[in-house]
Order: structure tokens, then C-alpha cells, then sequence
């Protein structure tokens, strides 16, 4: 490639990141704001204030931390289900391996909002409306078949003479998979659990439907309620914004390398 086509091509990349990133941007300036403006903010905050900040960590840590409880259970949850049902169809079912995906996909394909609805007549039986336990269990809905179509492709790549080693010398099924299919697929792991955390701390379908408490109540409703209670004063909102978007940039940038790894397992073997 020419000298002229790398610029251009870098140009174009600048470009489209900055695009791209602009939205971040003026979340983070429109939240520096005196007056929480967003149409007449200035592009720069030039003389800052905190104030959202501090309504937003007033009003809004007992939602973030609400938020983190739910995302972390999620993962442990998502990871505690998928990464045995990946080794089993990846190791124990190879032949059905195909049929099985292919029903793991259809769970994919299900429209969000008839999960929330059929979850609410469940949950109001069994109690589990405005819990914890209950938005976890609703996040995982969405992490487990993702994090198990990553699992098998990464587990079905496994040596399987190292496999085999280990249950020639006594191992069991369960044996070698905490022993050595768990540790080997740690980038798949890693890549799997933060998908699930994004999938929880993003959600808002399943906290709306399924908790009618301001005692339960993720970062993404006390969002939402803020767009009506600072209309006028949009440096709370944004500052909200700007703390729920910290951990998963936070996390993001310390996995990305496993990301890459686990993402792309099993695409080339």
C-alpha cells in the first residue's frame, strides 16, 4: 500500500472515531456544565462544575450499586451454567454438537420483551418481583446462550490428546473439566463473563418490567428517572451517565486482550 493510501486511510479512521466518540464527548462536557445546557453548552467546559457529580452520587450509589450486584451475580451465574453446557456438547456430544447450537441460537432469537412478560406472571408466584435474585436470574437469560456459543467453539478446539492424558492417569468427566478444560479456556472465560456483565448493566428492559420499587433499582432505571425530575438541568443525567459508563470501559480495556483471543477461538483450527 502507498504512502497516499495509509493517509487516507488514517484520515478516514480519525475521522470515523472521532465521530464515533463525539457522543462520549459532549456526555462528559454537557455533565461539566454550570448550567447543564446541552443546545447552547460551550464545546469546551471552560469553567467546570462538579455539581452534577455530586446530585448524581447523592441520589444515584444506591442504583449503581445495585447495578454491580446484579452484573456480578449474572456472571457468576452465566459462567456457573454455560461453561459446562459448552463442554458437554463441545467434548461429550460432539455429533449433536450441531442440533444443539442450533436450539441455543433460537433462545437468541426471542424477543426480549416476551421473556420480561412470561418472567412477571413467573415471578409474581414465586415472590421474585423487586429482587436481586430475580434480575440476576433475568440478566443471565441473555448472557448464558451468548457465553455458550463462544464456550463451544473454544472448547470444541481443546487438544484432545491432553484430554485424553488426563483420563487415562483416573481423571472423570468433572475432574478434567475443572482441572483442565476450565483453565485452558480462560481467555473464552474471561471474554464470555464480560459480555454477561454488559448484557446485565445495560439492561433496562428486564429492570423495568420486573421491578416497580425504588428500593430495587439498576442505574438504568434511576436514568430514566431522571429524564423527567431534570429537564431542564442535564448535568445530573449526564454525570448518572458518565459514572455507569466507567466500569465497562474500566473493564474493556483490562480484558481486551482476552477479548481478542476468546472471541476469535475456533474460527481457525
Amino acid at each position: 500500500m502507498s504512502a497516499r493510501r495509509r493517509g487516507i486511510s488514517t484520515a478516514l479512521a480519525i475521522l470515523i472515531l472521532i465521530v464515533l466518540l463525539f457522543p462520549v464527548y459532549w456526555m462528559v462536557n454537557t455533565s461539566l456544565q454550570p448550567n447543564g445546557a446541552t443546545v447552547t453548552a460551550q464545546w469546551f467546559p471552560f469553567d467546570p462544575s462538579f455539581h452534577g457529580y455530586e446530585v448524581a452520587l447523592a441520589e444515584q450509589a444506591g442504583n449503581i450499586l445495585t447495578s454491580v450486584l446484579v452484573a456480578s451475580g449474572s456472571v457468576v451465574l452465566t459462567l456457573f451454567v454455560a461453561a459446562p453446557a459448552a463442554y458437554a456438547i463441545a467434548q461429550a456430544l460432539p455429533r449433536r454438537s450441531g442440533p444443539l447450537m442450533l436450539v441455543v441460537l433460537v433462545t437468541q432469537m426471542i424477543p426480549g420483551i416476551v421473556v420480561a412478560n412470561a418472567l412477571y406472571v413467573w415471578y409474581s408466584d414465586l415472590g421474585l418481583l423487586n429482587t436481586i435474585p430475580g434480575l440476576i436470574l433475568a440478566d443471565s437469560t441473555a448472557g448464558i446462550p451468548f457465553a455458550i456459543i463462544i464456550l463451544q467453539a473454544f472448547m470444541a478446539g481443546l487438544p484432545v490428546g491432553v484430554l485424553e492424558a488426563a483420563r487415562m492417569d483416573g481423571a472423570g468427566q468433572l475432574r478434567v473439566f475443572l482441572s483442565i478444560a476450565v483453565p485452558m479456556s480462560r481467555n473464552a472465560l474471561i471474554t464470555s463473563g464480560l459480555f454477561a456483565f454488559l448484557f446485565s448493566w445495560s439492561d433496562f428492559l428486564f429492570a423495568l418490567t420486573l421491578t416497580t420499587s425504588p428500593d430495587v433499582r439498576p442505574v438504568t432505571l434511576g436514568i430514566y428517572s431522571y429524564l423527567g425530575a431534570y429537564v431542564n438541568d442535564w448535568s445530573p443525567v449526564m454525570a448518572t451517565s458518565v459514572l455507569a459508563s466507567l466500569p465497562a470501559v474500566v473493564l474493556l480495556l483490562v480484558a481486551q486482550k482476552y477479548i481478542a483471543a476468546g472471541t476469535t477461538a475456533g474460527a481457525v483450527k
